[in-house]
């Protein structure tokens, strides 16, 4: 019988040390961890890191101005905006030269308003070409205005030898400054010209040599600028990856939060 009492007294002495080590929060949740000295996983370090806040995080910040119901924005537009400002502007509206000045110096960021149209609304685009794609830009320009869009040629204007970064920095400066909507290039490959119009702040662009990569750039990446190599690809296909990558758009949240993560990361590098 008393061999009985100490097995009771030591078994209820071994249930209120455990019941007393149990960490409270599991206590609170009514179940033991086999472990009670692991981190919680958000406690264990992490390689990755996060370039840019959750959209839900922080409201989009305030327009300073709404500017849409204009076509043209000129300095009197964007003068006295504070730096960073956000200006609303039409889908369509093209800047003059000296409001697009104002815009690059202040770091005003251009917020083009979605026509109710939708993607196949009229749209400026800018076109430029090496000598190697020289040819296919003017198929290009007829090509744009059979769909009922508009072109801001830069160039080049013949066969002639030039380089490539001096027609793909102006094609991207135009986009960047909100003279043109979107932008296409083309040279041999359309490598180069992408790197390039690429270092100008603002500018997404893709090299594209399909329908598919086409639609993929602007759906998921927000690409504004094509590049296409005259070398790679016919006059057909050329006509089928513009037409696609004119007529889609970024869609969803998901994708808008990992372009986000893009222009984050280049706000990183910049001056």
């Amino acid at each position: 019988m008393a061999d009985e009492q100490t097995r009771d007294r030591v078994r209820a002495l071994v249930r209120e040390v455990l019941d007393n080590a149990l960490p409270a929060a599991e206590e609170e949740a009514g179940t033991a961890s086999p472990s009670t000295s692991a981190r919680p996983a958000s406690a264990v370090p992490t390689r990755f890191i996060n370039t840019a806040p959750e959209q839900h995080a922080s409201p989009e910040p305030p327009f300073a101005r709404d500017e849409s119901s204009k076509l043209i924005i000129t300095e009197d537009d964007v003068r006295g905006l504070a730096r960073g400002a956000r200006l609303r502007i039409n889908e369509g509206a093209r800047l003059t030269p000296l409001a697009a000045d104002i815009v690059r110096e202040q770091g005003i960021e251009l917020v083009r308003r979605a026509s109710r149209r939708g993607s196949r609304a009229s749209k400026l685009v800018a076109v430029g070409a090496d000598h190697g794609g020289y040819k296919m830009k003017e198929e290009l320009k007829t090509f744009l205005a059979e769909l009922g869009h508009h072109a801001h040629d830069f160039g080049t204007n013949s066969e002639d030898a030039v380089d490539y970064p001096d027609f793909a920095h102006a094609v991207a400066r135009a986009v960047a400054d909100g003279e043109a909507e979107v932008g296409i290039i083309i040279d041999g490959a359309g490598v180069g010209s992408a790197m390039t119009a690429n270092k100008v702040p603002g500018v997404r662009a893709a090299a594209c040599y399909t329908v598919a990569v086409a639609q993929n750039s602007r759906e998921h990446n927000d690409a504004n600028v094509l590049t296409l190599g005259s070398k790679t690809i016919n006059t057909e296909q050329m006509r089928e990856i513009v037409r696609a990558w004119l007529n889609t758009e970024i869609s969803e949240d998901r994708h808008r939060k990992r372009v986000a993560k893009i222009v984050a990361v280049e706000r990183q590098y910049s001056c």
